[in-house]
């Protein structure tokens, strides 16, 4: 039988040491941050509160922790240092959770809470919080003499202080009073829908309640949904949103999108930003903003799949699984000389993902490439850009400066968004019969107050 996912308890978290790639330690964890849902379903997991050198205490998302192990956190990446601030929406674990007193859903009793159990499911990027370690009988005062000794028993019915896990559906109690209605209902409604389908959603709300429900999602989730927002959308929802909250929702968005959209701010607004992005993040937007907005540097990612040619085609195959990679960007990938981050080093060719899977794991990506399909100028116009992926019949199209230096990719969603009226969004929603959750809040009612 295979075993089940690992999992772990939040209390084992308070206090242990986290670590960058290079293996230095930058702070230690302080809480969990998550956000609860109604219904019984569990907690999603959004990030941990790491306190750095500093004693400031900053937000660690939970797609930046590749490992939670050995007493140590590890992650991709460098720290994002603003002050961690608390939204509506989140719920600390450490902090609000445990010591609070619930009730078990079979018998009606009340219980303690002492831990709760935190998993990522199988084939899944996000974690969640699952099970609940409780106590019966007591509550904080009574835990915290349970700390010093344990109880003979005693109690009504002979079992005060027996410790029980449980699923996190067998209680109830945690969740806040608003949970259950104004703008945390609706993500709770909306949360399975893809974010195209959220993002017509929003487009149909009051511009309040669109501020509403922005202010309540998390950054990744809002940068998603941003992404496939009309222009007007996107600049009243970031103009609503704190500077420095903007920038963070800059940083999870794709270089190309992020750039898409700054572009449509004044000028000052948009220097604003970028100096409150962090540098790594804001240097590729800069880059694609030196270009103009119909040719293939202003419509390219700067951050295709990229491999050394004496990476193997396992190597490859396991990049381009990645699950929240889009398709168009997982077809293929660029073999460069290092350094590995656009602009790379010597461009060499590219590898589609077909030839991959034909070849064997241990070949070299190197041994494979494909260098016959010349790639693009970044000047390159909309109007050749088309024609070269209608020729050759691809989803994406290398760019390449002068000194053949790999700069980015442009993919056929991004061509197809510049070819399209600029109100094809809205278009494509109308067209779309039975599109979930957008037809009752397009007539107004209490979501469009």
């Amino acid at each position: 039988m295979m075993a089940g996912p690992a999992r772990v308890f939040v209390s084992h978290l308070s206090g242990i040491a986290v670590f960058d790639p290079n293996g230095d330690r930058v702070g230690r964890v302080r809480d969990v941050v998550t956000v609860l849902r109604p219904g019984g379903r569990p907690p999603r997991v959004l990030g941990l509160v790491v306190e750095v050198v500093s004693r400031r205490r900053v937000f660690l998302p939970m797609t930046r922790v590749t490992g939670m192990q050995s007493g140590q956190v590890l992650t991709t990446g460098v720290l994002n240092i603003r002050r961690f601030e608390q939204r509506p929406a989140e719920t600390l674990v450490l902090g609000e959770l445990l010591d609070r007193r619930v009730t078990l859903v079979e018998t009606g009793e009340e219980v303690t809470v002492l831990d709760v159990g935190m998993v990522q499911p199988p084939a899944r990027r996000d974690w969640e919080i699952d099970k609940v370690f409780v106590r019966r009988g007591g509550g904080g005062a009574l835990r915290r003499r349970m700390r010093r000794r344990e109880p003979s028993g005693g109690g009504g019915d002979g079992r005060a202080g027996e410790k029980l896990t449980v699923d996190w559906s067998a209680v109830t109690g945690f969740a806040r009073e608003e949970t259950d209605q104004g703008a945390a209902n609706l993500l709770a409604t909306f949360e399975q829908l893809r974010p195209a389908d959220l993002a017509n959603v929003l487009h149909h709300l009051s511009a309040k309640r669109r501020a509403e429900v922005a202010a309540a999602l998390d950054d990744d989730r809002l940068a998603d949904v941003l992404e496939e927002l009309p222009e007007d959308d996107q600049v009243e929802i970031l103009g609503k949103l704190q500077e420095e909250r903007a920038a963070d929702v800059l940083e999870a968005m794709d270089p190309d999108d992020a750039a898409d959209l700054l572009s449509e701010l004044p000028e000052e607004d948009k220097e604003r930003l970028l100096r409150l992005m962090q540098p790594q993040d804001a240097a590729p937007v800069r880059r694609l903003l030196s270009y103009e907005e119909d040719t293939a540097g202003g419509m390219m990612t700067t951050e295709p799949i990229i491999l050394r040619p004496d990476a193997t085609v396992a190597d490859a195959l396991a990049r381009v699984r990645n699950a929240d990679l889009p398709a168009p960007l997982a077809a293929q990938v660029y073999v460069c000389r290092p350094p590995d981050e656009t602009p790379t080093g010597t461009y060499l060719g590219l590898v589609h993902f077909q030839r991959l899977l034909r070849e064997p794991p241990f070949s070299l990506v190197g041994s494979v490439v494909d260098d016959d399909l010349r790639p693009l100028p970044p000047d390159t116009r909309l109007r050749a850009l088309t024609g070269y992926l209608a020729t050759y019949n691809i989803v994406a199209a290398p760019v390449v400066d002068e000194g053949e230096h790999l700069l980015g990719a442009v993919t056929v969603d991004d061509v197809l968004d510049h070819l399209l009226p600029a109100d094809w969004r809205e278009s494509a929603a109308e067209g779309l019969p039975g599109l979930p959750g957008a037809e009752p809040y397009a007539r107004g009612g209490t979501a469009g107050v």
